[in-house]
């Protein structure tokens, strides 16, 4: 079975778009300031954004308001050809320790991480289709350390439940993720360390945290 090229999936779809019609509008999760940068300088060119910063598996709080601060300052700075609005969504890290139960132990990148996945794009999904979007996706596939064929999977597995289309791809072809080190040099953006979960702040070694969290 031959591998999919989301990246060359989106490549055709922006160049059918292209052809004329309206802006189309894209509700996009963002993980990250860092990770969104090469993102918006991309996608910002066809489609008119609302990036959407939900990211209940980060820990701690003050982690999480940092790390919005720095996304609302790189939309405010970063030129874009259409629109760029933010919606940050609340803090809920219930619901992330309610998704991962049972896997908190599973190596980074494995099961739990999925589940965290599918958190975080199910609300984006969700949301996009309340607000009459096009597509949703998400800047996660930008990070090497992010499974791109499992993103995709969900996304599209989302498409079918909430009836908005999944936009493919796989940010960090092209050169996507050397960009996006390059316009987080150029803007100052914090860049962390770890994922952002507590399990993954553990495990960078930065801090231990007790298994009741």
């Amino acid at each position: 079975m031959n591998q999919r090229n989301y990246q060359k999936e989106l490549d055709r779809l922006i160049e059918q778009k292209e052809s004329g019609g309206d802006v189309p509008r894209l509700f996009l999760h963002s993980c990250c300031a860092p990770c969104s940068s090469y993102v918006l300088e991309y996608l910002s060119q066809y489609f008119s954004i609302t990036v959407f910063y939900y990211n209940p598996n980060i820990f701690p709080e003050e982690e999480y308001e940092k790390r919005v601060e720095e996304q609302r300052r790189l939309i405010g700075e970063l030129p874009a050809k259409h629109p760029v609005h933010l919606l940050v969504g609340d803090y809920q890290p219930q619901r992330f320790f309610d998704a991962v139960r049972g896997w908190e132990k599973e190596p980074e990148g494995g099961e739990r991480c999925f589940r965290c996945y599918r958190l975080r794009l199910g609300e984006a999904a969700r949301l996009a289709a309340e607000g009459g979007y096009d597509y949703f996706t998400t800047t996660l596939t930008i990070s090497p350390l992010k499974n791109a064929r499992k993103l995709n999977e969900i996304g599209e597995e989302l498409e079918s439940i909430y009836g908005v289309k999944h936009l493919p791809s796989d940010f960090k072809k092209k050169n996507g993720y050397k960009r996006s080190v390059e316009l987080s040099a150029r803007y100052g953006l914090y860049r962390q360390n770890y994922c952002g979960c507590v399990f993954s702040r553990a495990g960078s070694g930065e801090n231990r945290f007790s298994d009741t969290l």
